[in-house]
């Protein structure tokens, strides 16, 4: 197995030790990628809304295809940064550390996309919240195998890829997201590897901006497919329109990135070649990236945190710009407010009937949940951690279990005694 001397046991070593499997060829961070795609986690991501709720159509994305391009582009940044000068081909940025991160990176977003999430964020207030890139830490290293009860022992370096956000929902209570659970910090300490914040890094934005390198890289990977993506799939779903974006553009501040690239995209449009445009601006931004020397309190312990990612201002600019346009013309037209109101609707009656029969409970409840569920839920300690197997039950499900479960449970025309799923 060829080694590579930009990574330690520092950064291979797992959560809980165990024995390697007789045979073995595979590095740390390909097991880590493997058993990222084998999950059932990783599946679900087929049916879990991006932009538009999934299977509305078959061609626009979902979960689990923005999660294969940002992979996609995470790897090509990893071979782009490789001619940096400052690496060498016997020294490098993994590329399936990075993809494993890149992989990873959504599982814990619920259904509905960003509507499912603030809206569970709601409802779990009163329990300690919900944020997605928690979730994400929760599934790799509690709930992801064995029915919700067993993680995947990620490697340090794994999750400190995923990890955007260090800040405790106990030290930012007000935030609505960019925070972890409060009882994940023993998970944090590990990747810290119990070294403690310095003093200058302190809760909210300037802990939540300490990231690996690969970490870097997985953002810049998601930033460069969303941006980039949604604006595709508004303009084939026809909400981004030259018209659209001319008046769009007419009512922004003057800008340097504004009026370029929204001639970029007319001239696009008019053509008939969105797709083949927009990706060369992929290639441009895998292109964007410069691999920096950046010290950091982790830096004597690993090569990770020796390095960031500087992206070119104009690129940086432009994915802003990409992102106003798919908020505007996209994510804030009635189509799309409408299905997001019925979204937050359908999670929030599905959370509250199981509140009253499992999290606060009175007296003999309906078995609504799966036995293997309601068990987690009896052995619980407290009602703060029955909410949160509720939560992990709800977040788990694609938008068309979601339908099917809200359907069953509260339209009289739906479901019969043999309709098991």
């Amino acid at each position: 197995m060829r080694t590579n001397p930009f990574y330690s046991a520092f950064d291979t070593e797992k959560m809980w030790p165990g024995r390697p499997a007789d045979g073995e060829y595979r590095t740390a961070f390909q097991i880590d990628r493997d058993r990222i795609i084998h999950s059932s986690a990783f599946r679900r991501l087929q049916n879990k809304t991006q932009v538009f709720l999934s299977g509305e159509y078959d061609f626009y994305r979902t979960r689990l295809t923005h999660s294969i391009e940002v992979a996609q582009i995470g790897r090509s940044i990893c071979g782009y940064l490789q001619q940096s000068g400052l690496l060498d081909e016997d020294c490098f940025i993994d590329p399936d550390l990075v993809e494993s991160a890149c992989l990873a990176h959504d599982l814990g977003h619920p259904p509905f996309g960003h509507t499912g999430e603030r809206t569970l964020h709601e409802l779990m207030k009163p329990y300690g919240g919900f944020e997605g890139n928690a979730q994400t830490l929760r599934l790799l290293t509690e709930t992801i195998f064995r029915d919700g009860q067993e993680g995947m022992n990620p490697s340090r370096a794994l999750l400190d890829s995923v990890l955007k956000y260090k800040t405790l929902q106990a030290e930012t209570p007000d935030a609505k997201n960019h925070y972890l659970y409060d009882d994940q910090e023993k998970f944090l300490d590990f990747t810290l590897a119990g070294n403690a914040f310095p003093a200058e890094l302190t809760p909210g934005a300037a802990r939540n901006g300490f990231r690996s390198i690969e970490c870097q890289i997985m953002d810049w990977a998601d930033d460069t497919a969303y941006s980039i993506n949604d604006v595709a799939d508004g303009i084939r779903a026809g909400f981004i329109s030259v018209q659209a974006l001319e008046r769009w553009a007419s009512e922004q501040p003057s800008s340097e990135a504004v009026e370029p690239h929204v001639n970029f995209l007319c001239k696009a449009i008019r053509d008939g070649k969105v797709e083949p445009r927009l990706n060369r601006l992929i290639g441009e931004s895998i292109r964007a990236g410069r691999l920096v020397p950046a010290g950091t309190f982790l830096s004597p312990s690993t090569r990770r945190h020796a390095f960031a990612l500087e992206i070119d201002a104009a690129l940086s600019a432009q994915t802003k710009v990409n992102k106003r346009i798919a908020f505007d013309l996209v994510f804030l037209t009635p189509a799309l407010q409408q299905m997001d109101h019925k979204a937050g609707f359908i999670l929030k009656r599905l959370f509250k009937v199981l509140e009253e029969q499992y999290i606060r409970p009175e007296g003999k409840c309906l078995h609504l949940l799966p036995p293997g569920v309601e068990q987690q839920i009896r052995n619980a300690a407290d009602e703060r951690q029955r909410a949160r197997i509720v939560c992990d039950w709800i977040a788990n499900m694609t938008d068309n279990f979601a339908f099917r479960t809200y359907r069953r449970l509260f339209d009289a025309q739906f479901g019969s005694i043999t309709d098991l799923v």
